[in-house]
C-alpha cells in the first residue's frame, strides 16, 4: 500500500505563512481539481481559519466549511481541533464541545484531528467521543516536543490511551519541525507495534529537516503524511506535496497521486502567493536550524517579533528566544502550540521587559499554575508555583468537569442581542463572545491586504 496524502494548503500552508488570510474566494478556483487529486483528506478548517473569518476578513466559517464542501464532494475535509478548546483558547463546556463537533459534521467535517496542548487526554475526551458518535474520522494527536520528560515511552502510552478513546488514526503532530530521522523512526516503529490505528506525521519545515524525517517516516510504516502545495510550503509551512509525491513515485510508498495535475494545481497558487506577499515575514520563509535550541514553532516567532515591536522593543526579540527555555522547564515542559505557546511566549516577553522574572504574571500563567488547563507534562517548580499562586490549592480534576452546561444561559444572552439567524451562530457566539456579536451584526470590515 502506498502513502496517503493530507494536503493541508486551505489551512495550515496558509496559517503558517501569512497569518490564516486567504479567502474562500481565494480557495474555490483551485477546489474543483484538489477533488480530483485523490488525497486522504484536505486540512480546510480549525486552528485558527475561524478566528481569522470573523476577526480580520468579516467571513462566516460555517459558510466557509459549507461552500468548500459543495465543492469538494468526494474528498473527506478534515479540520484541526483543540479538544476541549475547540478553536479557541480556553476550555469550554462539554455542552458547547458536543454542540461544535455536531455542527462541524452537519457542515461538512469528515475528519477531526483532536489533540490537546499539554497531551492531557482529559481533555480530548468530550470531542473525541461526541465525533465518534457522529461517525467521523477521529485522528488521535500526540504533540511531539522534546524535553527531559518526553520520550518514546510517555508518547507510545499515549498512543495507546488514544487507540483506547476510539481514535480511528494518531497523528504525530510536530509543530516546531523538530522531529528528526532518527527520532521519528524509534517513536513510528514503537507506535507500530503497540497501536493497530494507521499513523500519520505533521510536521514543518522550521528547521529544515522535515523532508528527510518524512522519508524516515515512511519507511519506519507511516501511513500518512501532511503536505502544502509548492506556493504555500516550506519554510514554517509542511513539505512541499508535489516533491513528496515524486519523491515516492516508483517505490514501495509510491501515493499514486498524479504529478501533473498537482503540477497544475500549484501553478494557479503562485499569483495567489504573490497576492498575499505583504504578509509573508521573512522569519517564516527561511529554514532557521535555532528552532532546536529554542523549540519554538514558526507562527509564534513572528507573533513575538510583533509583540516586541509595538513595545518599540524589537532589539529585546534574542533575550525573550533566551527566555522561552526557562519559562517553559519552570513550568514542566508544556509542548509549544497553541495556546501553551502564547502562554509561555507572552510570559517570557513580561519577564525579559520587566527585567524580573515573574514579578508580573499572566491571568493566564496563574491558571495554568492552578491546573485549569490540565495535567503539566512535567510538575512546576515549586518555588516559582508558590510566587504565582500563594497558597491557593491546584484543582487535580479534569478541568472541563469544573464548567457547567452553558448553552442555555449563551443562548439567552445571545436572543437579547438579537444576533441569532442560524444554529451555528450561537457557537460562534460561545466561541468567540467578544468578537463575534460584532461579527453576527455586520459591523466588522474586511482587512485590506497589505502591499508587499
Amino acid at each position: 500500500m502506498g502513502v496517503k496524502i493530507t494536503d493541508t494548503t486551505m489551512r495550515d500552508g496558509h496559517q503558517s505563512l501569512m497569518a490564516t488570510r486567504l479567502r474562500t474566494a481565494d480557495l474555490l478556483p483551485i477546489a474543483e481539481e484538489m477533488d480530483r487529486v485523490g488525497f486522504f483528506s484536505l486540512e480546510s478548517w480549525g486552528g485558527a481559519t475561524f478566528d481569522a473569518c470573523i476577526r480580520f476578513l468579516n467571513e462566516d466559517p460555517w459558510e466557509r466549511l459549507r461552500t468548500l464542501k459543495t465543492h469538494l464532494p468526494h474528498t473527506p475535509l478534515q479540520m484541526l481541533l483543540r479538544g476541549q478548546n475547540l478553536v479557541g483558547y480556553r476550555h469550554y463546556a462539554d455542552d458547547v464541545v458536543e454542540e461544535f463537533v455536531r455542527l462541524a459534521m452537519k457542515n461538512g467535517i469528515g475528519v477531526f484531528r483532536i489533540f490537546d496542548a499539554l497531551n492531557d487526554v482529559r481533555n480530548m475526551t468530550s470531542a473525541i467521543a461526541a465525533a465518534k458518535k457522529g461517525k467521523a474520522h477521529v485522528q488521535g494527536t500526540i504533540c511531539y516536543t522534546v524535553s527531559p520528560v518526553h520520550t518514546v515511552a510517555s508518547f507510545l502510552q499515549m498512543g495507546i490511551e488514544l487507540e483506547k478513546a476510539g481514535c480511528d488514526s494518531i497523528c504525530i503532530k510536530d509543530m516546531a519541525g523538530l522531529i528528526t530521522p532518527k527520532a521519528v523512526t524509534e517513536l513510528a516503529h514503537a507506535l507500530k507495534k503497540a497501536v493497530q490505528a494507521p499513523l500519520s506525521l505533521h510536521s514543518h519545515c522550521t528547521s529544515g529537516v522535515a523532508p528527510f524525517s518524512y522519508q524516515a517516516a515512511v519507511e519506519a510504516g507511516v501511513d500518512i503524511l501532511d503536505t502544502a502545495l509548492g506556493p504555500f510550503s516550506g519554510g514554517t509551512s509542511q513539505p512541499p506535496t508535489e516533491a513528496m509525491v515524486a519523491a515516492l513515485q516508483g517505490t514501495p510508498f509510491d501515493t499514486g497521486l498524479d504529478l501533473n495535475l498537482l503540477a497544475r494545481i500549484s501553478g494557479r497558487l503562485t499569483p495567489l502567493r504573490e497576492k498575499y506577499k505583504g504578509l509573508l515575514d521573512p522569519i517564516a520563509e527561511r529554514p532557521d536550524i535555532n528552532v532546536f535550541l529554542h523549540q519554538i514553532p514558526g507562527g509564534m516567532l513572528s507573533n513575538l517579533l510583533s509583540q516586541l515591536k509595538e513595545q518599540k522593543k524589537a532589539e529585546k526579540y534574542p533575550d525573550v528566544l533566551k527566555e522561552i527555555p526557562r519559562v517553559r522547564k519552570d513550568l514542566g515542559y508544556p509542548p509549544l502550540v497553541t495556546p501553551t505557546s502564547q502562554i509561555v511566549g507572552t510570559q517570557a516577553v513580561i519577564n525579559v521587559l520587566l527585567g524580573k522574572r515573574y514579578a508580573s504574571v499572566t491571568k493566564e500563567v496563574k491558571e495554568y499554575c492552578l491546573g485549569y488547563y490540565g495535567r503539566t507534562p512535567a510538575p512546576i517548580d515549586s518555588e516559582i508555583r508558590e510566587k504565582i499562586i500563594g497558597q491557593e490549592t491546584p484543582i487535580e480534576c479534569r478541568p472541563a468537569d469544573l464548567i457547567k452546561p452553558h448553552l442555555g444561559t449563551l443562548r439567552q444572552e445571545a436572543e437579547k442581542m438579537g444576533i441569532l439567524k442560524k444554529e451555528e451562530d450561537l457557537i460562534t457566539y460561545a466561541l468567540y463572545p467578544n468578537v463575534a456579536p460584532k461579527f453576527l451584526r455586520g459591523e466588522i470590515k474586511e482587512e485590506a491586504i497589505p502591499a508587499a
